[in-house]
């Protein structure tokens, strides 16, 4: 006979407590320890104080413990949160059998953005206080996440463009019709209301010219409709940039942040700094890849490791002098070419924060053909050169460091995004992007602390 259960209909005389079926070394036990810890009044939660009038509402404490044992378990919809609440025997042992509904836990995640951001610094400060973070190493790194936009719910602008371009049209064709007919100025071509037709175009053309000159300020082409504060990303994505600073010793998530920017060019010292600054160290060395190939910022870095993105001569099959071929004088400012011609500045370009060297011996080279197949042969010189050849320098000497930074963030970013559905947000809006992605962190730093020290050493820790 196979093992049998109990029945339905048997009673009990001494029903089990909730406590009991509830491990001592089960994850929700830390999540409610460590909220219960936190001021949730000084993080600044909505709905802290009560009103003499009305039904009184949940706890921000109880409804950001579900919301950590949520993300924790990929379950992150305010509908699945509230079924948890009526089945999950964990979730009723967290939050005492209450059972909110899917209203008011969408809403506690939309009321408290800045406070959720704070929960997770506040924990990765307990961390700290535990010894988890190394607070010598960390690797900066960015991904892209999915907005809760469509990519077929996309504008560009030029298509806004050739919609006013029409309008123009249409507005002309209704005033030259005015002219003809000058007897009667409320009729228009088609027999139609002719100042309520022009109203109606004149106002269409300026809402679409404010569209416009939106996007112009926002130096984009093309604007997602359904959340209009994401960004059209490479291969035709519509998300944000996910920018992520993980620490050496244990993978723990030092800080992140969401931005708009498609790349990680500006992105560098910011989390640097932002990094230190939680873990309160003086010195900090940093790891990055290349997209963080940016001479002001790393001129800024004490010591990073980055490989340096070079422009390369590619053409002509690679027949011609790299710029490697070339050396640089500093006391002349010159450089000299395989040739042995002195190449002097001429002129810089700000924008890519370079200066140009050329020689007008170039016509009469004997090697030209090797060289360059236009007049003469441009070399760049980076505005910060010096720093990027020390960092190459220093980089390529150390190999493994870029390992190290490989184990170190992919880690993170790819369980975050399995959790998080492959990294969409279903949240609109980048200040509740942000607040989303701290609740994620937060989930993250937690399973990773329980699976450090335990859950009842850690446990210990937060009752101190």
């Amino acid at each position: 006979m196979h093992i049998q259960g109990q029945s339905r209909d048997q009673a009990t005389l001494f029903p089990e407590r909730l406590d009991d079926l509830i491990g001592q070394d089960n994850a929700v036990r830390v999540i409610d320890a460590f909220v219960d810890t936190l001021d949730l009044n000084a993080l600044g939660f909505a709905r802290m104080q009560l009103q003499a009038t009305g039904r009184p509402p949940y706890h921000p404490g109880d409804v950001l413990k579900l919301y950590l044992y949520g993300y924790m378990h990929r379950v992150r919809s305010s509908r699945c949160l509230e079924r948890e609440c009526q089945k999950n025997l964990e979730v009723l042992w967290l939050l005492n059998r209450l059972a909110p509904d899917h209203k008011t836990i969408a809403n506690f995640r939309v009321d408290n953005r800045v406070a959720l951001t704070r929960v997770c610094r506040a924990f990765v400060q307990f961390c700290r206080s535990q010894a988890l973070y190394g607070g010598e190493q960390i690797a900066v790194d960015g991904s892209k996440f999915r907005a809760d936009n469509s990519r077929s719910r996309v504008t560009h602008k030029k298509d806004l463009q050739q919609r006013v371009s029409g309008l123009d049209r249409r507005i002309g064709a209704w005033l030259d019709a005015l002219e003809d007919n000058e007897d009667n100025d409320d009729q228009g071509p088609n027999g139609g209301d002719t100042q309520g037709a022009l109203g109606a175009l004149r106002a269409e053309r300026e809402t679409l010219t404010e569209r416009i000159r939106a996007m112009d300020d926002a130096q984009v082409s093309a604007q997602p409709d359904t959340d209009e504060q994401a960004r059209v990303m490479p291969r035709g994505h519509i998300g944000y940039n996910v920018q992520s600073t993980v620490d050496g010793k244990h993978r723990l998530i030092v800080d992140v942040d969401v931005v708009q920017n498609a790349n990680d060019l500006q992105q560098l010292y910011r989390m640097a700094r932002r990094s230190q600054r939680q873990l309160q160290r003086d010195r900090v060395q940093v790891l990055a890849d290349a997209g963080y190939s940016n001479g002001q910022l790393l001129k800024r870095c004490q010591a990073p490791y980055v490989p340096v993105q070079r422009a390369t001569n590619n053409q002509g099959d690679g027949c011609y002098f790299d710029k490697s071929e070339f050396t640089y004088c500093g006391e002349g400012d010159y450089y000299e070419c395989p040739a042995g011609e002195h190449l002097p500045k001429k002129t810089q370009s700000n924008k890519q924060r370079h200066w140009l060297y050329t020689s007008e011996a170039c016509t009469n080279c004997h090697i030209k053909a090797r060289c360059t197949a236009a007049k003469q042969r441009w070399v760049t010189r980076h505005f910060e050169e010096d720093v990027l050849n020390e960092v190459a320098d220093r980089t390529a000497a150390n190999p493994l460091m870029m390992q190290r930074r490989n184990g170190m963030v992919e880690n993170p970013f790819g369980t975050l995004k399995r959790r998080m559905d492959g990294g969409r947000f279903l949240v609109r809006g980048i200040q509740k992007v942000k607040a989303e992605m701290a609740l994620a962190v937060t989930a993250y730093n937690l399973t990773r602390a329980i699976n450090i020290p335990g859950t009842k050493q850690l446990c210990k820790a937060l009752a101190i």
